[in-house]
């Protein structure tokens, strides 16, 4: 009888494969306030991993863009460079005069960023996308009328 080439299956290859699911992570996020400053709550600023104490940033934006859409924070060692204050319960970066000559009426409308962290020149850097806060329309009640009936017509005139 002529030898047959047989396949051997493993152990595992009975098992299901089952893809774990990873759950996306949401990006960090703050807003700019009424007077102006970039507000970092203290959970963007430690998941982000910035030191506020000690790191100094330079700030710039798209080249050749009139209106400000994304704003890139670059740490830097230079003494002529934004620093991040202490305010309240988070942080805020103070540039009132950038964001407003930047197209950005934070009086008018709130605004929010996303950041996330990119490579610039072999460090870490943080590019926040800033958008106006979109405010979810609040669906008419259609349900059964509560409360008092209003009075008719009828019963006023008596």
């Amino acid at each position: 009888m002529a030898s047959k080439d047989i396949r051997f299956f493993l152990p595992e290859e009975n098992q299901p494969k089952t893809k774990e699911k990873v759950k996306a992570k949401a990006l960090p996020t703050g807003y700019i306030s009424n007077a102006g400053k970039i507000i970092f709550p203290a959970a963007s600023i430690e998941e982000l991993g910035i030191e506020p104490d000690s790191t100094k940033f330079q700030v710039g934006t798209d080249q050749g863009k009139r209106k400000i859409k994304n704003l890139y924070l670059i740490p830097t060692d230079q003494e002529n460079a934004f620093s991040i204050v202490r305010t309240g319960r988070g942080y805020s970066l103070p540039l009132e005069l950038i964001l407003s000559k930047g197209g950005i009426d934070y009086n008018a409308v709130k605004y929010t960023f996303t950041a996330s962290i990119f490579d610039h020149e072999g460090k870490a850097a943080y590019a926040l996308a800033i958008s106006p806060e979109t405010i979810v329309a609040k669906a008419p009640y259609t349900g059964k009328p509560r409360g008092r009936k209003p009075r008719t017509e009828l019963e006023t005139d008596n």
